[in-house]
């Protein structure tokens, strides 16, 4: 198998990702509802991942390191803590479902800047116009579908000049991109545990620059008799009983990105990118890149003349693991101009190897010329 849809969830794991899932599920018990040594050891293990958590992307306390399920789950934190009915909200031309779902179902009027795709400058100049009148800016770091790396410092920085709160979402960035917390001045960011940072599904992390409102309301495992959530971090945020499992995981997928270094990782997917365009370059095919400042690890592409459904299936049956369609993100295939045909997604982790790639670009190549 060439799995190439770490842009889903990232597959392999490393080794020390399995064997403290394991050694969780064998001596942890639920954190904050005991004295008793499974439940301390289980709480040690999340306060180390706030830690991690937190120096890797520079959060000035581990408090404020918020465990949730997923990127959608930090999400709906996120956006449900600053957004009523009719509140203007400033978002990309390239956000996923997590974000313009949640702003569609409160009633926020939207408003999208930058749809060209791969321009910094028309992304700039648009989020320029129009922050001065919006209430919310939320910004994907980069695009699940075409690997654009928006401006979001610069976006920060404007965010910030004009008092604007900026929610960013990182799911495609973090543990391949530098993201300092603290220089950005985001009100919050959202990620999950299963791509870039290497750990199990069902996890997923919420950096808080501000205290948020609770999604959900339950036992916290401190201050019982109060019926009402906490009012500080991280209690306030967590209702129920933690992914523990996923969570003691989940620190050895940082504790991994950490030793290999975000901008080691990036390069090697960067150069597999680059290896795949030049094995691909013909004219039956679309390739969406652009230079290493703006295009991360993840590549679309489309074949003339075929669905890309019909292609991705073809290469599953030769055992190349990719993603077809609109990857949950209408938005940016508007931008894109693909929302008619979507596109073939592939996506790199460490563990994908060059060999790998010429392998899979060889299986493409059949696919488009043999199959014609």
């Amino acid at each position: 198998m060439i799995y190439l849809d770490n842009a889903a969830t990232t597959l392999p794991k490393p080794l020390s990702v399995e064997r403290a899932v394991c050694r969780a599920m064998q001596s942890m018990a639920s954190p904050g509802r005991g004295a008793h040594p499974p439940a301390m050891r289980a709480a040690e293990t999340l306060f180390q991942c706030r830690c991690a958590a937190a120096e890797l992307f520079h959060v000035s306390e581990p408090e404020r390191v918020v465990f949730t399920m997923n990127a959608t789950h930090a999400l709906n934190i996120a956006i449900r803590s600053k957004v009523r009915r009719g509140t203007r909200v400033l978002i990309s031309g390239f956000e996923h479902n997590s974000v313009t779902r949640p702003l569609a179902e409160l009633g926020a009027e939207i408003r999208v800047a930058g749809r060209r795709l791969f321009d910094r400058e028309n992304t700039l100049r648009e989020f320029g116009r129009e922050i001065p009148g919006a209430e919310l800016v939320v910004c994907t770091h980069v695009s699940n579908v075409f690997g654009y790396i928006l401006p979001i410092d610069e976006i920060a920085e404007m965010c910030r000049k004009n008092k604007v709160p900026l929610i960013i979402d990182a799911s495609q960035s973090a543990g391949v991109l530098d993201l300092d917390f603290q220089r950005l001045g985001a009100a919050f960011a959202a990620m999950p545990g299963h791509k870039a940072l290497l750990g199990p599904q069902g996890t997923g992390i919420l950096l808080c620059g501000e205290e948020g409102l609770p999604l959900m309301q339950g036992g916290s495992g401190s201050d019982s008799i109060p019926q009402h959530m906490p009012e500080y971090l991280p209690d306030r945020l967590e209702a129920g009983t933690h992914n523990t499992t996923g969570i003691a995981g989940l620190l050895a997928g940082i504790e991994f990105v950490r030793e290999k270094g975000t901008e080691n990782i990036r390069k090697h997917e960067r150069a597999l990118l680059e290896r795949m365009v030049r094995e691909l370059e013909n004219d039956k095919v679309r390739l969406f890149t652009a230079g290493e400042a703006l295009q991360s690890g993840v590549l679309s592409l489309t074949v003339n003349g075929k669905s890309c459904e019909d292609v991705a299936d073809c290469l599953s049956k030769r055992g190349v693991c990719v993603r077809s369609g609109l990857h949950c993100a209408p938005t940016a295939h508007r931008s894109a101009g693909t929302l008619e045909t979507g596109t073939i997604r592939f996506s790199f982790s460490p563990f994908v190897t060059e060999a790998q790639v010429i392998n899979a670009c060889g299986i493409l190549r059949e696919i488009i010329f043999k199959e014609s």
